[in-house]
């Protein structure tokens, strides 16, 4: 329970630089993962949005299957790794207001 106006103020102002402290840890996540022929590689910001893709010479030893394949699972794996991170923050933030 709050006693005075000013403790429910200073409440409220740490809740809400909490809150942003984490919008800011979320938005600055980036998760990378390297297929494991090392023909792909993605990156993924804290959505799982690719925003990054890069290729090696690799890459052109894979059938067009494969290349679909490889993509989709390096992608898959680098938005888990992502939705990971941003887990742990949340939890962190949810477990740190009880």
């Amino acid at each position: 329970m709050v006693e005075t106006m000013d403790e429910l103020i200073a409440r409220v102002q740490g809740q809400l630089y909490r809150l942003q402290d984490l919008s800011e840890a979320t938005q600055h996540i980036r998760a990378q993962e390297t297929s494991p022929d090392g023909a792909v590689t993605v990156t993924v910001d804290g959505t799982g949005a690719m925003v990054g893709l890069e290729f090696s010479p690799a890459v052109g030893k894979l059938t067009p299957e494969s290349f679909e394949r490889v993509l989709v699972d390096t992608a898959r794996a680098a938005a888990y790794r992502a939705y990971g991170e941003r887990a742990g923050l949340i939890t962190a933030f949810n477990e740190a207001g009880t």
